[in-house]
């Protein structure tokens, strides 16, 4: 499984506006079926059929005969902005006990596994209380209780089958099994012989439905264990989570995907279950289905597999708006690694016309080797060793951040390279971009999506998102107008009110040497 970090999910999600050419590509493509080719105004909604179940999940299907296999994306709209507080790290937890089975996958016989079940979740509730007290807990006891969870845990084995939903879709064919949980969206996905539709629907409706969290007490240690290797040990992923702490005072988006060091032990097996009962629900869903398909056959396995889930009410999204930013926040971060600097301005989110400007404004910038900032700092000056921004960091449901990164080429020091950068965002400020550069902006989100088209996932994964996101797929075709609308003057406006200094987070990884 592969977890969100601090950028959006999907390598296409650092320039969304690549996803605005759409249109485009399904006209410029040979091998798309006919209904992806009919002429340069191509309608989305002919190419793409859109049903939506009474229990209120979205189904999108795209007949292409590329290949006999099919793709299918799962999205919630749920993730790390939708925890309580205190219980960081639950969206990415559920991932992981979302492989480990329901009451009918990956088990011998469920009612003799459930009552163990039902008592180690009690014993872990207990140990969990014990644990909190701190230095006064009862260490005897703890152990105790840790030892009677493991020998539990060590019967229920014995009537579970471990790995079972890997082991059904591998023998069925399929391939690039994966799911990821970012700041916005918790996806399932998988790609698999089209004559194996209906084990897909069959599989992932239970795990809508019916999921056990088999390994329950194992897997947050696993997981402590995870955020220990990939985060604390990794100077550059401690630089990003204080980055973020310091843009972000009050919005989620401020806390890691994967959750603080301390909340990490603590996760609570009922808000866990709570969780899952309250956004894992059809109701909060999207199915793309993409490939050699029938779309009536696809309509009625997805009907009869996922039709007959409850629809659940989603409570309110309590989501704190982040206040405006009224000065410089810098932060710095000390360690035996190679030095760093992030540069991040607040800017708004789709479907504000100006995020499509901010996309542009990214791929001007960092967009390919002749981009400015490669072809000034690191070329010309010799300032940098690698620059690179984001115009969605971390996330999209949310106003985000415009972003640079970038690492200083030896003998110039951090105070050179920020010098440099703020240089160039000035420039933006007072200098028109030439019509050129946005042109050849555009021409790189264009190849950009075209090699994401290509494929079934690629295709899956882009109406998926944009359904999720905004609650229609064909948003795309408003986004694509104003994408082509963007003109030199917007760009200097939203740098002149972006790029300012009290609107500025600055962090910093002062170190030397390497990791």
């Amino acid at each position: 499984m592969k977890t969100g970090g601090s950028a959006p999910e999907g390598h296409f999600m650092k320039n969304k506006i690549l996803l605005l050419f759409v249109l485009f590509f399904l006209t410029a493509t040979p091998f798309l079926p006919e209904a992806f080719a009919e002429s340069d105004t191509v309608d989305l909604g002919k190419a793409v059929r859109r049903h939506t179940l009474s229990n209120g999940l979205r189904l999108l299907i795209a007949e292409r005969h590329l290949s006999p296999t099919v793709s299918c994306y799962i999205r919630y709209k749920v993730g790390a902005v939708d925890e309580r507080g205190k219980s960081t790290g639950t969206a990415h937890f559920l991932e992981h006990l979302l492989f480990k089975g329901t009451e009918t996958i990956g088990t011998v016989n469920y009612e003799r596994e459930k009552p163990l079940r039902a008592r180690i979740r009690k014993l872990v509730r207990e140990l969990d209380r014990e644990k909190k007290k701190g230095s006064p807990g009862d260490e005897k006891k703890i152990e105790s209780l840790a030892a009677e969870i493991a020998a539990l845990g060590e019967e229920a084995a014995g009537w579970t089958k471990p790995s079972e939903i890997d082991r059904l879709y591998t023998e069925s064919g399929a391939v690039n099994l994966n799911a990821s949980t970012g700041y916005d969206l918790t996806t399932y996905h998988v790609s698999l012989p089209a004559n194996r539709l209906e084990l897909w629907a069959r599989i992932e409706s239970d795990r809508m439905a019916d999921a056990v969290f088999r390994e329950f007490e194992r897997e947050r240690m696993v997981i402590e264990e995870e955020r220990r290797q990939t985060v604390e040990s990794v100077p550059n992923r401690r630089l990003v989570e204080l980055f973020l702490g310091t843009a972000f005072m009050v919005h989620p988006y401020r806390r890691p995907i994967i959750g603080w060091p301390s909340s990490i032990p603590f996760l609570d097996i009922d808000y866990v279950e709570r969780f899952y009962e309250t956004y894992h629900v059809p109701n909060n869903a999207v199915i793309a289905v993409v490939g050699a398909v029938d779309p009536g056959r696809v309509l009625e396995i997805v009907e009869r597999y996922f039709g007959r889930l409850p629809a659940r009410e989603i409570p309110p999204r309590d989501i704190p708006g982040e206040p405006v930013q009224r000065g410089e926040r810098r932060v710095e971060y000390r360690a035996p690694a190679n030095p760093k600097i992030i540069l991040g301005y607040h800017k708004p989110t789709l479907p504000s016309p100006d995020d499509v400007a901010f996309d542009l404004l990214d791929i001007v910038l960092t967009g390919g080797r002749t981009a400015r900032l490669h072809r000034v700092l690191v070329e010309e000056a010799t300032v940098a060793s690698s620059v690179q921004s984001s115009s969605g960091f971390p996330g999209v449901r949310y106003d985000n951040l415009f972003t640079v990164f970038a690492t200083p080429r030896s003998p110039h020091t951090l105070e050179e390279l920020e010098k440099a950068l703020l240089s160039e965002l000035d420039r933006l400020k007072e200098e028109a971009v030439p019509e050129r550069e946005i042109e050849k902006a555009r021409n790189i989100y264009r190849a950009g999506l075209l090699r994401e088209m290509r494929s079934n996932a690629g295709m899956a994964g882009l109406i998926s998102y944009f359904e999720i996101l905004t609650g229609d797929f064909r948003f795309l075709s408003e986004a694509l107008e104003q994408a082509e609308n963007v003109t030199a003057e917007d760009l200097k406006r939203i740098a002149r009110t972006c790029f300012v200094d009290e609107n500025r987070t600055v962090a910093i990884l002062a170190g030397t040497g390497e990791s």
